[in-house]
């Protein structure tokens, strides 16, 4: 039987619009890899980050700053954060040896590297095998996804300072989730990107 121009012509548009569609979840950051893993029978990737779960962690270091998810950069850096809690990014951070290596024990466990959580996986992604900064803001992805920001948004704005300032912006970042549907830029709203 032969195939007429019409019947071929509505299945490539078909194979074409469920392969972008594909793209277009494996694309999308806030989109999870669920849908992703079941088609191609991957490991199943979770959203986001995954968020902090160690008590200790939490209240010896988000009672100065936002504690930063351990996914957010990989177990070098957490190495050479932990070895220089003297000068931590110009404050005295020390604590008794017993809970620096409790404390890093959980960080290297949880680094990026060991993570099944999309934002981690892309962290890494951008990483050499060589490269460990110090600081989430320093790596590739990070400095990517805030590219588009204004210094009247971010440093000029009282209510940010800095993107390392998390929480201003990212709604939810404490739950491990910097979805852009999540983002309210003090001063300016949510976020709306083109």
């Amino acid at each position: 039987m032969m195939k007429s121009k019409f019947t071929t012509s509505v299945f490539l548009l078909s194979s074409m619009l469920v392969l972008g569609a594909v793209g277009s979840a494996v694309a999308d950051d806030d989109v999870g890899g669920g849908f992703f893993a079941k088609l191609t029978g991957s490991k199943s990737v979770k959203r986001g980050v995954a968020p902090v779960n160690n008590p200790q962690y939490r209240e010896e270091c988000g009672s100065c700053h936002f504690a930063y998810q351990p996914g957010l950069l990989p177990a070098r850096s957490w190495k050479r954060v932990m070895a220089g809690l003297e000068d931590h990014f110009g404050e005295n951070a020390e604590l008794p040896k017993e809970e620096v290596s409790v404390l890093e024990g959980y960080l290297i466990k949880n680094a990026a590297e060991h993570s099944n959580y999309k934002r981690s996986v892309k962290i890494m992604r951008t990483l050499s095998s060589n490269d460990a900064p110090l600081r989430t803001t320093d790596t590739p992805y990070i400095t990517r996804k805030h590219r588009g920001l204004s210094p009247r948004q971010v440093a000029d704005n009282p209510g940010v300072g800095s993107i390392s300032n998390c929480g201003a912006c990212h709604t939810q970042a404490e739950s491990g989730s910097f979805s852009e549907r999540g983002i309210n830029i003090p001063g300016f709203g949510r976020w709306e990107h083109d």
